[in-house]
């Protein structure tokens, strides 16, 4: 008889996006119990990462988000004690992570991403800030958000200088790096990679301002889901292949979701998660359902998909 394969899954951890990842491991945990794998549940925030090892596991299901989960570093960790896990390797979770990087690629590669300039802490003053508008061509309403952080924590838009040195001073006091860009209004359209295929698109109405986290993770913010997106056959067909370039530009692994804005018929992409949330609201999962792709379905893949080397 085959014996049951193992799965630790590392869930919670210290990055501001803990709550989502308790909810993302809860849900992945409840499918691979249904799909019979013994289960190993480990919390960074309360054991140490030297332990991983000795736990006895075939597989790490990484349910992290946020800095520490997403960003290459726990990733790295995963390919020093040798054991298979899910989702993209270090590089791969870097770059994505860090805006600026994967902005730089997205224009090297001709993907549209949204105008903008990147701010080191050495270069945080207004005056620099002026300056760098002026250079970039950056119109308002200006988006400044951190750039490494996920589920839209810290960004904000502004209409005018007098709002973004007010968000631009609550950020420097938080983080080492800023991005500043052009806000693109118009449509949200998710793109849910599994593997080497871009499976779907979604378009997101929020209801907030904009698909904040808020709108992301409460109920109670009743974001409108539309899926499949409400654009032409051959637009939905256009960002799926620009969502499938960019998984592979950054070398992603498993699944992976691509944040685009859909405005006077182009495509800008805001961004590459390598992480997307597993929980009941979340994006990857509404569009694998649709393609016939149900949740235990999704989260086999995800085992079986994992290696080392990613």
């Amino acid at each position: 008889m085959k014996k049951k394969k193992t799965i630790l899954v590392i869930l919670g951890g210290h990055s501001k996006e803990r709550d989502i990842s308790l909810k993302t491991g809860q849900s992945c945990i409840n499918a691979l119990k249904k799909l019979n794998y013994k289960i190993i549940k480990f919390d960074p925030k309360f054991s140490s990462l030297t332990e991983l090892k000795k736990k006895g596991a075939d597989v790490i299901f990484n349910a992290l988000h946020g800095k520490g989960g997403e960003d290459g570093v726990i990733q790295s960790f995963f390919e020093y004690i040798g054991l298979p896990y899910t989702h993209s390797g270090p590089l791969s979770s870097m770059l994505a992570m860090n805006k600026h990087f994967s902005k730089k690629l997205f224009v090297k590669n001709n993907i549209k991403t949204p105008r903008y300039f990147f701010l080191d802490k050495k270069d945080f003053s207004k005056v620099i800030i002026k300056k760098e508008i002026k250079k970039n061509k950056l119109k308002f309403p200006i988006v400044v958000k951190p750039n490494d952080e996920g589920s839209s924590i810290g960004v904000n838009i502004c209409r005018d200088f007098n709002s973004l040195f007010v968000s631009f001073n609550k950020l420097r006091k938080k983080y080492e790096n800023l991005i500043f860009e052009n806000y693109i209004p118009g449509k949200e359209i998710q793109v849910a990679n599994l593997g080497n295929r871009a499976i779907g698109a979604i378009e997101l109405r929020p209801k907030r301002k904009f698909y904040d986290y808020k709108a992301k993770y409460k109920k109670s913010s009743k974001t409108e889901h539309i899926m499949p997106a409400e654009i032409s056959k051959l637009k939905y067909g256009e960002v799926l292949r620009i969502s499938q370039k960019a998984y592979k530009i950054l070398k992603c692994r498993g699944i992976a979701r691509c944040d685009f804005r859909f405005y006077k018929n182009k495509f800008f992409l805001l961004e590459v998660n390598t992480q997307p949330g597993m929980t009941s609201l979340s994006l990857v999962p509404e569009i694998a359902e649709y393609k016939n792709i149900s949740f235990l379905k999704l989260v086999n893949w995800m085992v079986k998909d994992a290696s080392l080397n990613r």
